[in-house]
């Protein structure tokens, strides 16, 4: 695989407040989150205007449920008719709510068996229906996990409104995926600095964990998707890299953008267990503000748009090979688009 020259990057969409996870449509729509005011979901047009959809009774919603602070979609999904599901990261406490077309939110998951969900990371639906949610760590403040060494993090199903936790003891659970032949799902554990998988059973429950691939040096996996063959594609924060796991765990790096120093910095601290906020808060590459999402995208799925936490456009990057067809791909958004048109 020849790697990705930097020089051909592309961007698009403007003024977005840490885009942190992408989604990419059929459309050429690509929505993100937003932490513009009290949050919502940006998106971005395929004539690259930013829209921004954000939610319009938080404030009421958040007095009612004992949240202090404004709503902070981390990991978002797309839902038929243009609805989303929000995974909020909050400071101290997160959940999983639902961003209306018409701007309405409401809660979908507040605690799961008696405990009340930590700041919680990511959230995706399934083929089958099935909403998977990630919590990175039961640490206050999250910075508090940034080790090798502390593995907290968990797995939560929701399944016909019953949520419950179904693999725990992760380090630093983050974006997760079922795999294309339905029987897995792939999880990024990104201070453990591995790509995990789990059989899935017919009623939900993992179990015969295993470790894709051992990451290395300046490796911290945060986003996960697919490509045509079952491959895993992975980005890194901090080195700003796009990685290919093959079917046998080979790693191959496809895009890198970092200063070498800066890189060994962060290396340093964590082998050293004090990696905090400093060594994520700081933009080292020439040109991408540290990559922590991919998503397939483009008429034939053969680009992809990056998330990234701290630049305010997405990058665009040309693919080797067709991602795999996302399920919310065909959705129908008609109903938001007009939303956004009367608005």
């Amino acid at each position: 695989m020849k790697p990705f020259d930097l020089h051909n990057l592309r961007f698009v969409g403007e003024g977005l407040s840490r885009p942190e996870c992408a989604l990419a449509h059929s459309s050429g729509h690509i929505f993100v989150p937003d932490w513009t005011d009290n949050g919502g979901v940006s998106i971005v047009l395929p004539n690259g205007e930013t829209h921004r959809h954000l939610a319009k009774n938080w404030e009421s919603v958040a007095s009612r449920l004992g949240f202090e602070e404004p709503l902070r979609p981390n990991g978002i999904c797309l839902l038929p008719d243009g609805e989303f599901l929000l995974a909020h990261l909050g400071a101290e406490r997160g959940g999983v709510f639902k961003l209306a077309v018409d701007g309405t939110i409401s809660p979908v998951l507040l605690e799961v068996d008696g405990e009340v969900l930590p700041p919680t990371n990511f959230v995706t639906v399934d083929a089958v229906g099935r909403i998977w949610v990630t919590v990175s760590t039961r640490h206050v403040p999250r910075a508090a996990a940034y080790r090798k060494n502390i593995w907290d993090g968990f797995i939560v199903l929701l399944e016909k409104n019953t949520a419950r936790v179904v693999a725990d003891e992760l380090g630093y659970t983050n974006e997760c995926l079922v795999h294309l032949d339905g029987k897995r799902l792939f999880v990024n554990e990104t201070f453990s600095r591995k790509l995990t998988s789990f059989d899935i059973s017919e009623n939900g429950d993992l179990s015969n964990r295993t470790t894709v691939a051992e990451l290395g040096h300046g490796v911290f996996p945060d986003g996960l998707a697919f490509d045509e063959h079952g491959d895993a594609w992975l980005t890194s924060i901090v080195s700003n890299r796009v990685l290919r796991v093959g079917s046998s765990g080979d790693v191959q790096t496809y895009i890198e953008d970092v200063d070498p120093n800066h890189l060994d910095w962060v290396e340093q601290a964590w082998r050293n267990h004090s990696m905090g906020r400093p060594h994520l808060d700081k933009a080292a590459g020439a040109y991408l503000k540290n990559v922590s999402n991919l998503a397939f995208s483009g008429p034939n799925l053969k680009q992809a748009v990056l998330g990234c936490l701290l630049g305010d456009q997405l990058a665009v990057v040309d693919m080797p090979v067709q991602g795999a067809k996302p399920i919310h791909w065909d959705y129908d958004i008609a109903p938001l688009l007009g939303t956004l048109e009367r608005n």
